[in-house]
């Protein structure tokens, strides 16, 4: 296995999560832990879409090619393995497209495909494309809609959607291109980071997505499903 493989993708993400509490200030941490433990009492963990469940069909714009890509002529192709992601702000996010990305040869050797979707517009899809070297699509899902049928979709409470304000984290502009000051409430919905995997006879053989971001399924322990 390549260097960058030794360290498991959850190592990663709890070195960024050291790093967050050895800069960011105490109240403001709380309200990020306040807020993990409120969207995990809404019991949207048990919403999510279980392995053995039919896969939603769903038609997304590309950010590549401005195309739709339809989810049926992809599984026409082989098993699909869809990736939600919150933006390209969440620095968790980031490292675990990066992870894929390195993996992406192994998952294509299975025959599979893969995408990203994110409540991000298509320019700022594209812009994480162009920055971090994606080979594969990157679809925009406005207003979490397909993320909804999944069982992952949210809308940011009014207490954290401050604290992304004291962060300089503009979740409307980077959904919708709109301000704090005209944010619709579609703007400020999310996903829960979450991975699927659906066969070719369009059932999930896997299926993990966490209340708390801080926390990602193994990309190994998803291939392996394949």
């Amino acid at each position: 296995m390549a260097a960058s493989f030794k360290t498991s993708l959850q190592d990663q993400l709890d070195q960024i999560t050291q790093n967050t509490r050895a800069l960011v200030q105490p109240e403001r941490l709380a309200v990020s832990e306040q807020s993990v433990s409120d969207l995990f009492a809404t019991g949207i963990e048990d919403r999510v879409l279980p392995v053995g469940a039919q896969a939603p069909a769903f038609t997304l714009q590309d950010a590549s090619t401005g195309k739709n890509v339809c989810s049926t002529d992809l599984l026409a192709l082989g098993p699909l393995v869809i990736n939600f992601f919150r933006g390209r702000w969440c620095p968790y996010c980031i490292t675990e497209l990066e992870t894929w990305r390195d993996l992406y040869p192994q998952l294509r050797q299975r025959g599979a495909l893969f995408v990203a979707i994110s409540p991000q517009t298509t320019r700022q899809n594209n812009f994480t494309i162009e920055q971090h070297h994606l080979p594969f699509p990157l679809l925009s899902d406005p207003g979490t809609e397909v993320a909804e049928k999944f069982g992952i979709s949210y809308t940011v409470p009014e207490p954290h959607r401050r604290y992304f304000q004291s962060i300089l984290v503009n979740i409307p502009f980077n959904n919708a291109g709109l301000s704090y000051h005209n944010a619709t409430e579609a703007s400020w919905r999310l996903p829960l980071p979450g991975v699927f995997v659906i066969n070719q006879d369009n059932i999930i053989t896997f299926s993990k997505a966490h209340a708390d971001f801080r926390v990602r399924p193994e990309p190994t322990e998803t291939l392996a499903s394949l």
